[in-house]
């Protein structure tokens, strides 16, 4: 036992063989936050074969994917832009664009990455290949949720202004030409974009209520919905804001986590009416649902973040409450529901579980593990 721990240690030190030839459409890589370095995994063997260092502040870290699945770009806390090869396992290039960034988006076609600045705000584009500099947008404030939509555009949310824009790439990548939507509301903190490109939903803390914006309409028309949700209940402190790219759209209905509440909301997406609520164990941080849309998956803020719970799409009823451990940070399902993996921080391992008997079936050692991101999130709009 000792020598196969000691073999699988020496495997993941290793860098790649270079003319090793093998797909990618089964890897992902697993952010270990406070080491700043990332896991690279194999999901067919549920196992680590490699790990990249040197990769900053990775708290809050978020990552996308080149077209072709070999290259990840990685957003950092620090302003941090990093694109590592997962295939030799090597550190590409790395700049830090900012101060403090919060995420970032990469175009339709994969020419551009974008990144939303905290410090100094804004956001700015970088061309793919080199990680030079295209485009530097101001906005005048910290910028969220940004998501890329179809033909080389990408929107993102400002904290300060209350505003979203759409930057348009397609005519020109270092000039983009700005759509500014105002008036949106009191501090968005975050945002989706659904699958499709249409529809961009942005979640307020200075106010009660979300705002929806159809990016099909010309103009894009601004929707607001849900402006009481919450309204008639004491406002507890928020222990971590949902994380809105979790939100979920199943069956025609958004199943959104709610903020400061132990609470799950269902929105029918046709005409963004509420109609149900379900109760759960703590605050929701991440709702997702299983690729085939049957359930969606919630996990919680502190204290209860060593809870998982099932919730069933047809009648909004919790069907399992999971506990895999302390500090359950992330979830990320295998691309057609097999399988679902969880990040466990505060005990330094990742577990795999069945997606529909929900039995342990493995875990891997990882340090402070936090998201995990399979490559199929290449082809997926909005991510």
């Amino acid at each position: 036992m000792m020598l196969k721990a000691i073999l699988a240690a020496l495997m993941i030190a290793a860098p790649a063989l270079a003319g090793e030839l093998r797909g990618t459409g089964d890897l992902g890589l697993i952010v270990e936050r406070e080491a700043g370095s990332l896991l690279v995994v194999d999901r067919s063997e549920r196992a680590a074969i490699g790990r990249i260092e040197g990769l900053g502040d990775l708290s809050h870290a978020s990552l996308v994917y080149s077209p072709d699945e070999r290259f990840a770009y990685v957003f950092g806390r620090d302003g941090g832009l990093t694109k590592v090869d997962i295939l030799t396992r090597q550190v590409v290039r790395r700049v830090v664009q900012a101060g403090n960034s919060i995420g970032g988006a990469i175009s339709d076609d994969g020419r551009l990455v974008a990144v939303a600045n905290y410090e100094p705000g804004g956001v700015k584009v970088f061309d793919a290949e080199t990680l030079e500099l295209v485009a530097d947008v101001p906005m005048g404030s910290k910028t969220v949720g940004i998501a890329d939509a179809p033909g080389s555009r990408f929107v993102v949310a400002t904290w300060d202004t209350g505003e979203v824009w759409i930057l348009d790439h397609s005519t020109d990548a270092a000039q983009p030409a700005i759509t500014k939507l105002e008036g949106i509301g009191a501090n968005p903190y975050d945002a989706l974009l659904t699958g499709d490109g249409r529809h961009y939903i942005v979640g307020l803390f200075g106010e009660k209520g979300l705002v929806q914006v159809d990016l099909w309409q010309d103009p894009p028309k601004v929707t607001r919905f849900l402006p009481d949700y919450g309204k008639d209940q004491p406002d507890l402190p928020v222990y971590k804001m949902p994380h809105l790219q979790g939100w979920t759209l199943a069956e025609g209905l958004f199943a959104l986590p709610a903020v400061g509440l132990h609470q799950l909301l269902w929105v029918d997406a046709a005409d963004l009416t509420e109609i149900a609520r379900t109760d759960l164990a703590g605050q929701p941080v991440f709702a997702l649902a299983r690729p085939d849309k049957r359930e969606v998956w919630v996990n919680f803020a502190p204290p209860d973040n060593d809870k998982l719970q099932v919730v069933d799409v047809l009648t909004h009823e919790v069907l399992d409450t999971l506990t895999p451990g302390k500090g359950v940070l992330h979830m990320e399902f295998a691309p057609r529901g097999r399988e679902v993996w969880l990040s466990v921080r505060d005990e330094n391992r990742v577990e795999i579980r069945d997606a529909r008997s929900r039995a342990v079936l493995g875990e891997i050692e990882a340090r402070a593990p936090s998201g995990i991101f399979f490559t199929d999130r290449a082809h997926r709009t909005g991510l």
